[in-house]
């Protein structure tokens, strides 16, 4: 299966730590050693850097996770591929102009034979992902008015992310660097750290970082991923078809919807077919 990371914060914060754990699961710790991605926004720019080798094995993963760089939200994602070559193109996440702001996809799962409903936005890969990311591009152009209310905005994204989930497995991470929007179809978690902060210790990589020495007391830095990234925390698990809506490190909105039982509930038993 293919791995997600994502972080939501009320000030710029690094990602290190939790992508060197990462990092380790893309052909070291894990066999997600298909390519591998991170978008950071700064303002309404974002950094983006794309890598279809090994995260393990990768000097620009080793650029990134050594170089802190500041962002209050970031995307990122290891890949296992199976349905798409091995390529830069089929690379997450992907980014696309909507409307004056760059919107980041990531996706974990398969959607079997998923075509984009025709628009603005094409894919350029062959990955499933990307025709359901320009697919939720197309939709909130076509639907939505071009300042919509944020309500609105996520009643729309919930119901675009059900409808792919009742077609296959469909946990993903859709930003436009304001807001993170995070929809689990069969695994995902989250930490949110605040003060009294603590030490960390990641689980794949002998790395502790006491965030009490690299924080202030109003700070507030949330992790989502697919599975806990440290040993000495607890994470929240997410249930199958809830969705959370982040903005400065909090979940602002929340809810749980209905998906299908799979006959693999667990990726881990699954056969692999992750994009």
């Amino acid at each position: 299966m293919c791995e997600l990371l994502a972080m939501s914060a009320n000030t710029p914060t690094d990602l290190c730590f939790s992508f060197a754990g990462l990092r380790r699961r893309g052909g070291d710790a894990g066999p997600h050693s298909d390519g591998w991605g991170v978008a950071f926004y700064e303002g309404h720019g974002v950094r983006v850097f794309h890598d279809p080798a090994a995260s393990a094995r990768s000097r620009i993963a080793e650029v990134v996770e050594n170089h802190p760089i500041k962002s209050e939200v970031a995307v990122c994602h290891i890949r296992q591929a199976n349905v798409g070559s091995v390529s830069l193109e089929n690379t997450h996440p992907f980014v696309r102009e909507l409307r004056g702001r760059y919107w980041t996809f990531a996706h974990n799962g398969q959607v079997p034979g998923f075509r984009a409903r025709a628009g603005a936005h094409e894919p350029v890969g062959q990955t499933d992902s990307e025709h359901l990311f320009c697919d939720l591009l197309n939709r909130v152009r076509d639907e939505l008015a071009p300042d919509p209310a944020p309500a609105t905005l996520r009643q729309t994204l919930v119901a675009a992310a059900t409808e792919y989930a009742q077609q296959g497995v469909c946990n993903l991470l859709v930003s436009n660097g304001e807001w993170l929007f995070t929809f689990c179809s069969t695994r995902m978690v989250a930490i949110t750290r605040r003060a009294p902060f603590g030490p960390a210790r990641l689980r794949d990589a002998d790395v502790t970082v006491d965030f009490a020495a690299e924080t202030t007391p109003q700070d507030v830095v949330s992790v989502i991923a697919t599975e806990p990234l440290t040993a000495n925390e607890d994470w929240d698990r997410y249930a199958p078809g809830e969705w959370r809506f982040w903005y400065a490190g909090e979940v602002i909105d929340r809810g749980c919807v209905s998906v299908p039982d799979l006959a693999h509930p667990d990726p881990d038993t699954a056969p692999a077919n992750e994009n």
